[in-house]
């Protein structure tokens, strides 16, 4: 049998280059039509915004809505600046509720109070619904078309449900029961549905329900979601009535969204809204100036606290030559800790009220590591300077990364308790906090042992 080579993810990216260079429509489409929709995307986030919109007008329609599902809100956004006004109102209209108002975030309010004016009644009623919540509130990434069942119905009214449904529903694997007034009062998935006898009532065989308030923080559900393992989480308003339902996928994304936007601030940096190919420089440069400003004032403290031992100095230049060793320590120790506990934090792990738990911990670890990485340096310096010196330097980083593991251990639930994100407190604070104060008290010890 004849083996014929088959066209690999590079050599679609070459080819879709040259076709799009060419102005080649059919090229492009031929470049794009071997791959699958995680490659199609892949290939559409390396690519500008103009040439995005062409290669997307090549796709089949039935595929190019897959695709659009799957960008980024604001990748999305930028995809329809480049489309014709026909083709934004087709993809905008075949959008699930909350995703329209994922893209609407990011779209100029004018052009998204236009797409949504032309929808029909009963879309524009569904967009609404998820429209009003708070941007952080999970009814804001809840679905509201879903299929719902009553304890008195039987399975084979249920299934009926179910079909008539099959469309429009978000999912159909897991089923919310609801009495009369829209309550929930149970839950039943479909396998049970499929296995029980038709003659079957509803309310034999539904589960207690696991549910989430619709106006609270959307991590904290996706979290709730994930921990829980259930495909389907019923999100309920203030009266215990079913308003939508938060999907796994959905929930998994609200969580990798989040993590994102924690690592990029642990940086000293704002989370890029797009892939990074997609992003254009200006938008990069904005997301690091503000937190660069900010680190660049922040290490004027450490200035004038050199400034301030500068008689120090000038007596004993060899303590000049530890200042990086310790200012890095200190802020590694600090960084270690305020990551932990951010994650400790988004995990459920900790809360702001268990700071002191949390203090006397650090504390401990800190002093463990200030001995350990102490003695070292006391052994290090003594041998290479004095014993004066190696004093200096161990006591030095047994109070640096004490304090360091304590303040970057609290600093987070701070934000927490402030109703700021932890991350915030994170890394690029601590640092600049760590290192002005490890400075003062290496001056301090050598002021006490060196007799400056």
């Amino acid at each position: 049998m004849i083996k014929y080579p088959t066209q690999t993810f590079d050599d679609s990216a070459g080819l879709l280059a040259r076709a799009l260079a060419a102005h080649n429509l059919t090229a492009v489409s031929q470049a794009l039509a071997p791959l699958n929709t995680s490659e199609t995307l892949e290939q559409l986030e390396r690519l500008n915004t103009i040439e995005r919109a062409v290669a997307y007008r090549t796709l089949p329609k039935g595929r190019a809505i897959e695709v659009f599902e799957r960008l980024d809100a604001a990748v999305q956004a930028d995809l329809l600046t480049g489309l014709q006004e026909a083709d934004v109102a087709y993809v905008f209209e075949q959008l699930s509720p909350d995703d329209r108002v994922a893209l609407m975030d990011e779209l100029p309010a004018s052009v998204a109070n236009r797409l949504i004016s032309g929808l029909d009644e009963k879309e524009r009623a569904l967009t609404s619904t998820v429209l009003g919540y708070p941007h952080r509130a999970v009814g804001r990434y809840m679905s509201p078309e879903f299929v719902t069942t009553h304890p008195h119905l039987t399975v084979a009214e249920t299934f009926s449900r179910v079909r008539a449904q099959l469309d429009d529903a978000e999912s159909i694997y897991t089923i919310p029961v609801t009495d009369a007034g829209r309550h929930l009062v149970g839950v039943i998935s479909l396998r049970d549905v499929l296995r029980a006898e038709d003659s079957a009532l509803i309310s034999d065989l539904m589960k207690q329900p696991l549910s989430f308030r619709a106006a609270e923080n959307a991590e904290e559900a996706a979290r709730y979601c994930a921990d829980a393992k259930v495909l389907v989480l019923p999100i309920v308003d203030a009266e215990d009535r079913l308003v939508g339902i938060l999907t796994v996928d959905d929930a998994l994304q609200i969580l990798e969204d989040a993590e994102t936007e924690d690592a990029a601030r642990s940086g000293g940096t704002e989370p890029l809204r797009s892939p990074y190919l997609a992003t254009p420089v200006r938008a990069i440069v904005k997301a690091r100036v503000v937190w660069l400003l900010v680190l660049a004032v922040g290490a004027t403290l450490t200035v004038q606290v050199i400034g301030a031992f500068e008689a120090t100095l000038e007596q004993q230049v060899v303590l000049s030559l530890f200042i990086p060793l310790l200012i890095g320590t200190g802020g590694n120790t600090g960084n270690q800790a305020a990551t932990t506990l951010t994650r400790a934090l988004a995990l459920g792990d900790v809360r702001p009220q268990d700071a002191l738990k949390v203090f006397a911990r650090e504390v401990r670890v800190g002093a463990f590591l200030g001995l350990l990485l102490g003695s070292l340096g006391f052994i290090i310096a003594t041998l290479a300077f004095s014993l004066p010196m190696g004093l200096v330097i161990g006591l030095t980083l047994l109070g640096v990364c004490t304090m360091a593991a304590s303040i970057g251990g609290l600093m987070p639930l701070l934000g927490k308790a402030v109703k700021a994100d932890p991350a915030v407190f994170s890394n690029p604070f601590i640092s600049t906090f760590v290192d002005a104060a490890g400075l003062i008290i290496y001056f301090l010890i050598a002021t006490s042992i060196l007799g400056l």
